[in-house]
C-alpha cells in the first residue's frame, strides 16, 4: 500500500472518529462500558421494544453451520489460506460501528460481528446494516454479563434471549455464539450454546485490548505483533482507538499478503 493511500485512509478514519463516542463492551475489568439506557446496575436490562423486524421480502440471514473438522470452540482457522478474521463485539455508539464497517468495506474487508441483544433492542437497524455489508452476524449474549459465573438457567437465558432478537430481526439466530466477558467458554456454556442451536463457540487467538483505550498505535501493535495466517482477532465496536487503528491494520494485512474475511469464509 502506498504512503498516499495510507495517509488518505488515516484521514478518513479521523473524520469517522470525530462523530463517534468512545464507548462499548468490555471483556475484562479494565474499561467499563456505558450501560444501555434501559439497564439498571441492580438488575437485568428491560429490553426496549425493537422498531425493526425482518422484512417479509428479505431472505433470512444464514443459520449456524457445523464445520466437521473444527472443535466445539474455534479460536483460529486454517494456517495456509492467507486469510484472517476480524471479529467485533457488537455494543456501543452505532456511529462508531458504522464508521468501522464503512472503513472495512472501503478496503474490501469483511468482518464478523457478535452483537449484544440489548444493543440490538436499542439499535435494531444495525442487524440489517451488518448483513447488508456482507459481514457475519452472531450472538454475544443478551446483556453482556459474566456468563461464566451464571447458573445454567441464567446462562441459557442470556444465550437464547439474544438468539430470539436476532431471529426476529433477521430470520436467523445468527451464525456464531461468543460468550460474554470470557475468551473461552466453560463446558456448561458450550453445552448451552449447542442446545440453543450453535454447533460451535467462537473464541479468538489475538486480543487487540482495544477496550482498554490504549491509543490507536497500541491497538495496532497488539494485533500486528500476534496475528498470523488463520488468526481470529478480538476487537470491539464503540472505541475511537479501534476506528483510528483500522486503516493502518488493513494496510499491514495487505502488506503481509493476508485478507480480512468473515469467520465463515475463514473456515470454508
Amino acid at each position: 500500500m502506498t504512503p498516499d493511500r495510507r495517509s488518505a485512509l488515516r484521514a478518513a478514519a479521523g473524520v469517522a472518529v470525530s462523530g463517534a463516542l468512545a464507548t462499548g463492551c468490555t471483556d475484562s475489568g479494565s474499561a467499563a462500558p456505558v450501560q444501555p439506557a434501559s439497564t439498571s446496575p441492580q438488575g437485568p436490562a428491560t429490553p426496549r421494544p425493537a422498531s425493526a423486524k425482518a422484512r417479509p421480502d428479505t431472505p433470512a440471514a444464514p443459520a449456524p453451520r457445523r464445520f466437521p473438522r473444527q472443535p466445539a470452540e474455534i479460536a483460529h482457522g486454517p494456517r495456509d489460506h492467507g486469510r484472517v478474521a476480524l471479529t467485533f463485539h457488537g455494543q456501543g455508539d452505532p456511529a462508531t460501528a458504522r464508521a468501522l464497517l464503512a472503513e472495512a468495506e472501503r478496503a474490501g474487508a469483511r468482518v464478523t460481528v457478535l452483537a449484544v441483544g440489548s444493543w440490538l433492542d436499542a439499535h435494531p437497524s444495525m442487524a440489517r446494516r451488518i448483513l447488508d455489508g456482507g459481514h457475519d452476524l452472531g450472538n454475544h449474549t443478551q446483556r453482556h454479563a459474566d456468563i461464566s459465573a451464571m447458573d445454567e438457567a441464567r446462562a441459557y437465558a442470556e444465550i437464547i434471549g439474544c438468539a430470539r432478537r436476532l431471529r426476529r430481526l433477521t430470520g436467523s439466530i445468527g451464525l456464531w455464539f461468543r460468550p460474554s466477558r470470557a475468551q473461552h467458554a466453560t463446558p456448561l456454556v458450550q453445552r448451552l450454546a449447542l442446545r440453543a442451536g450453535y454447533p460451535h463457540v467462537l473464541s479468538y487467538d489475538v486480543d487487540s485490548l482495544d477496550f482498554t483505550s490504549p491509543g490507536a498505535p497500541a491497538v495496532l501493535s497488539n494485533i500486528t505483533g500476534q496475528i498470523r495466517n488463520g488468526s481470529v482477532v478480538s476487537l470491539h465496536f464503540g472505541y475511537a482507538d479501534t476506528v483510528a487503528a483500522l486503516p493502518a491494520l488493513l494496510d499491514e494485512l495487505d502488506d503481509r499478503g493476508l485478507r480480512a474475511v468473515t469467520t465463515t469464509e475463514l473456515l470454508t
